[in-house]
């Protein structure tokens, strides 16, 4: 069955004690599985490594998509085409030159993305929309899972989708932090493609309840 909305569980939030339990969970009831890789230089937080994706790659049935939060992502990108990952996201404010990122992320064979934490103006992802098969609006600030979702994205949202509308291109939005089965329905309505939900659905008694109530 084709959805609307492609829901892409953060891992960030799964139980590393029983990480085999979440990966089956993500196979079965969602899209894709959303890997945040953190540094702690360009973010204030340190996730995990290419070790956790491996093994999370190794038993996956659906999508990979890595959002890099970062800095010099472009000396990794090859590594995650390796590893098996389809979706390949940096932050804008990572590098000098996006274009050249985007372009190296294409050519690894794997879908390139450009992120935006919630105080850096969507305009600014303009002129790369035509390189991106998506885009990562930040609904709450890179680093930590469990923040309170932003209201203002909803019409952060609406902007970039009307540019990518005008632009006449395909260019997927994600949206990433706070989401839940409360907001799924307007993201959606106001353009957005996949939504990116961590705690509300590792933390749920039912998780697979909360992915469904989230389409």
């Amino acid at each position: 069955m084709e959805y609307r909305v492609q829901i892409a569980p953060s891992m960030l939030a799964a139980d590393f004690l029983h990480l085999d339990r979440d990966v089956e969970l993500v196979n079965q009831h969602a899209d894709a599985f959303h890997l945040d890789i953190m540094d702690g230089i360009f973010v204030p937080n340190i996730s995990y490594g290419f070790p956790i994706v491996e093994a999370i790659a190794r038993e996956a049935k659906k999508p990979l998509d890595a959002h890099l939060m970062i800095v010099h992502p472009e000396k990794y990108v090859d590594r995650f085409a390796k590893v098996g990952v389809d979706m390949l996201s940096f932050h804008l404010n990572a590098v000098e030159n996006p274009g050249q990122v985007l372009a190296q992320i294409w050519a690894a064979g794997m879908k390139p993305g450009l992120a935006i934490n919630p105080d850096i103006p969507v305009e600014n992802l303009f002129p790369y929309l035509d390189q991106c098969h998506y885009v990562v609006l930040m609904s709450v600030f890179a680093g930590f899972g469990g923040q309170k979702f932003i209201e203002a994205t909803y019409d952060r949202l609406k902007t970039l989708k009307t540019e990518i509308d005008r632009q006449g291109i395909e260019c997927h939005i994600q949206v990433d932090g706070g989401v839940s089965a409360a907001n799924a329905s307007r993201l959606v309505e106001c353009g957005a493609d996949i939504l990116v939900a961590g705690s509300a659905v590792f933390k749920a008694e039912d998780p697979a309840a909360v992915i469904a109530a989230m389409r």
